[in-house]
C-alpha cells in the first residue's frame, strides 16, 4: 500500500502524487467536525469527573489502601484546594452583598440635634455602642443643618454630608471624612462599634459646634 506523500500510478497509467501534509491537515479537518464529537462529554463534565476521580483517590488513601495516613491527608487536602479552585473558577470570586443606603437618617423622622445627642448618651451609657453611634452622627450632620452649614436634605448620607460640611469647614474636612467612613463601616455591619468610636464622633460634634465657617468670596471679589 502506498504511502501518504508517494506516487500512486492510477489505472489509466497517470501518476498522482499525494502530499504528506495536506493528506494530514486534511485527516485532522475532517476529525475535527461536531458529528465525530458528539457525544464527548463537555469541558465541566470532564472537570468533574477528574476532581471525582481525585476524591476517590483521596478517600482510598485514608482508608488506607497503600499510604501512610499522613500522605492520605496530605492527597485529601491538595483536593479539597483544587475543589475550591474549580468552584472559584466555575463561579467566580465571593462578592460582598450590596448594601442599601438609607442615608443618615435612615427612616427616622425630623429631630432635633439635641434630641439625637441625648439618645447617643442613653445608648452609650447603656454599653450599646452601635446605637450610640448612629445616633451621634445624627447629631451631627442635624447641628451643621441647624447651623444651616448644610440644606436640610432627606436621604443624604453621611459620605455627602462629610463632603459638603468640608467645604464649609475646610480645617476639619479630614476628621469629618474619617467619621462618615466610621459610621458606614458600622452602620452596615462590616466594624464592630465601640467606646473609642462613639468618643471620636461626640467629640467631633463638640468641636464642630464652635467651628467657624470659611465664606466663599464675594462676586465680585470682595471678601
Amino acid at each position: 500500500m502506498p504511502n501518504w506523500g508517494e506516487i500512486v500510478v492510477t489505472a489509466g497509467g497517470a501518476p498522482v502524487t499525494t502530499p504528506r501534509d495536506a493528506a494530514r491537515d486534511a485527516a485532522r479537518d475532517e476529525l475535527l467536525k461536531a458529528d465525530y464529537h458528539r457525544h464527548d462529554p463537555s469541558l465541566q463534565e470532564r472537570v468533574v469527573d477528574w476532581i471525582m476521580d481525585r476524591i476517590d483517590e483521596a478517600l482510598g488513601a485514608l482508608a488506607g489502601d497503600g499510604t501512610t495516613g499522613t500522605t492520605g491527608l496530605i492527597l485529601f487536602l491538595v483536593v479539597a484546594v483544587v475543589i475550591g479552585a474549580a468552584l472559584w473558577w466555575r463561579l467566580g470570586a465571593p462578592k460582598r452583598a450590596a448594601r442599601t443606603d438609607l442615608g443618615v437618617f435612615g427612616t427616622v423622622g425630623p429631630r432635633s440635634a439635641a434630641e439625637h445627642r441625648a439618645d447617643a448618651e442613653r445608648h452609650a451609657a447603656a454599653g450599646r455602642w452601635a446605637e450610640a453611634v448612629r445616633e451621634q452622627m445624627r447629631a451631627l450632620v442635624r447641628g451643621l443643618e441647624e447651623r444651616t452649614l448644610l440644606d436640610t436634605r432627606p436621604g443624604r448620607t453621611a459620605d455627602e454630608a462629610a463632603a459638603e460640611a468640608g467645604r464649609a469647614l475646610p480645617e476639619h474636612a479630614a476628621a469629618l471624612t474619617a467619621a462618615a467612613r466610621a459610621f458606614d463601616d458600622i452602620a452596615y455591619g462590616e466594624r464592630t462599634a465601640d467606646q473609642a468610636a462613639f468618643q471620636l464622633l461626640r467629640d467631633l460634634d463638640r468641636t464642630l459646634e464652635r467651628a467657624r465657617p470659611v465664606l466663599a468670596p464675594a462676586a465680585g471679589g470682595a471678601a
